[in-house]
């Protein structure tokens, strides 16, 4: 890998003037997040296809660069640093977001990750995805997402919910409450399924088999009617039995 890895943490001390120490940790984080890119992604070829065009990567190397200057003090060059991505990348971080080891941001575009959003490890986000807030509250006001946590394509996690280890948040879901740990959230307004099922592997990226609650329902449904058919049915043949 470091036959292709060109970041440098002295360029990076050189460049943007941060803090020694928090440049060798970009350039560590940067590493592990193109090995769990590889993991997860079936197309990754090699680590320097990953490093240079992997959008997802961009957006979170120049966030990790803004997030330390943000911590630095230095809010306006952090703040033009995130937008510079945004343009470059399609994905808005705000710099001011904590944002755990080993996040893969999947084909990316359209993504949006507010100021006090805070993600743990190994999440994966897909494209569209929003972490946003809700009115004009100030302070905390984004999302708190766990470890492991997969949040499907176009789905909206609004406020300072929490979102529990190991969830899942369906393609297109709005979540506006917490869903514990294990957990699956899905549907507008996201309801949640599957509530404290089996731990789920680390990077779980499937997107595909999740409940639908509402083809449950369906099938409880028809087959509540089917008994009451039945139940009708069998009365109907009892009277008849009984004229006779």
């Amino acid at each position: 890998m470091d036959l292709y890895f060109n970041i440098d943490a002295d360029e990076l001390v050189r460049k943007f003037g941060i803090a020694k120490n928090k440049a060798v940790k970009i350039v560590k984080d940067i590493k592990n997040e193109v090995s769990s890119i590889r993991e997860r992604d079936p197309a990754a070829v090699n680590d320097f296809e990953v490093l240079t065009l992997y959008p997802g990567l961009h957006a979170l190397l120049l966030y990790r660069v803004a997030h330390a200057l943000q911590t630095s003090g230095r809010v306006y060059t952090a703040r033009l640093i995130s937008q510079m991505a945004r343009s470059l990348t399609g994905i808005e971080i705000h710099p001011g977001a904590q944002i755990g080891k080993c996040l893969f941001i999947d084909h990316g575009s359209a993504v949006v990750i507010g100021e006090t959003s805070v993600i743990g490890d190994n999440c994966t986000i897909y494209q569209g995805v929003t972490l946003g807030g809700t009115g004009k509250n100030v302070g905390k006001r984004h999302p708190t997402i766990g470890n492991n946590v997969m949040i499907g394509a176009g789905a909206k996690v609004l406020g300072p919910i929490t979102i529990g280890d190991n969830a899942k948040i369906a393609a297109g879901a709005v979540v506006l409450k917490d869903v514990p740990a294990n957990s699956t959230a899905v549907g507008i307004p996201a309801r949640i399924v599957d509530r404290g099922a089996k731990k789920a592997q680390k990077f779980d990226c499937d997107q595909m088999n999740i409940p639908d609650p509402v083809f449950q329902e369906l099938c409880q449904l028809k087959q509540r009617i089917a008994q009451l058919e039945s139940k009708v049915n069998g009365s109907e043949d009892k009277d008849v039995n009984d004229e006779q």
